[in-house]
C-alpha cells in the first residue's frame, strides 16, 4: 500500500512539468501539421498571459502577504469551523470585491484552506463573484433597478446554500 501512495505523490509532484511539455510537445506537433494554426494558438495564448498578469502578480501578493501576517490560527478565526457569522461575511464579501478571472483566485484559495478556511466558506466565495461591483450600473442599465435589488440578495442567499451544501457533503465524508 505505501508503494501506490509513494506513486501517487511523485506523479503529483512531477504534474506541472509533465503537463507543461506535453503542452509544448502538442505545439509543436500542431506546428508542423498547421503552422498558421500554430501562430495563431501561441499569440492567443500570449495575449491571454498578458492580460492576466496585472492580477497574477496580485494574487501572488496577496498569498505572501497571507503567508507572513496570518497564520494558521487567525485563518481559523475567521474562516475556520468556528468563525461563524463573521466566517460568511467575510468569504462573501472577498467574493464580491475580488476582480480578474476565477483560476487566477484557485491557488490563493487552496493555500487559505490549507491554514483552516472551511470549504463551504470558499464555495461562498466562489459563488459570489458573480456580483461585480463595477457592473452593476450596467446590469441596471439593461435589466432595470428593481431586477437587480431583487437579483443580489438571491445570489448571496444561493451562496450561503451552497456553502452549507458542499459542507453538508463534506461532513458526510469524514
Amino acid at each position: 500500500m505505501k508503494i501506490l501512495v509513494e506513486k501517487k505523490t511523485k506523479w503529483g509532484k512531477y504534474y506541472s512539468f509533465y503537463f507543461l511539455v506535453a503542452v509544448i510537445f502538442l505545439y509543436f506537433l500542431l506546428f508542423f501539421f498547421d503552422p498558421e494554426g500554430a501562430y495563431n494558438a501561441l499569440k492567443v495564448s500570449g495575449n491571454i498571459f498578458i492580460q492576466i498578469i496585472p492580477v497574477l502578480l496580485l494574487v501572488i501578493l496577496f498569498m505572501a502577504l497571507i503567508n507572513y501576517f496570518l497564520h494558521p490560527k487567525t485563518v481559523a478565526k475567521y474562516a475556520g469551523e468556528r468563525s461563524g457569522i463573521k466566517g460568511w461575511f467575510f468569504a462573501i464579501s472577498a467574493g464580491i470585491i475580488s476582480h480578474g478571472p476565477i483560476y487566477i483566485w484557485y491557488p490563493l484559495l487552496k493555500e487559505l484552506r490549507d491554514q483552516g478556511m472551511r470549504s463551504g466558506l470558499v464555495a461562498a466565495f466562489l459563488y459570489s463573484r458573480a456580483i461585480k461591483i463595477p457592473l452593476l450600473p450596467l446590469m441596471v442599465y439593461y435589466f432595470g433597478a428593481l431586477f437587480v435589488v431583487v437579483l443580489l440578495p438571491y445570489i448571496v442567499i444561493a451562496s450561503l446554500i451552497e456553502g452549507e451544501i458542499v459542507e453538508i457533503i463534506e461532513r458526510r465524508k469524514r
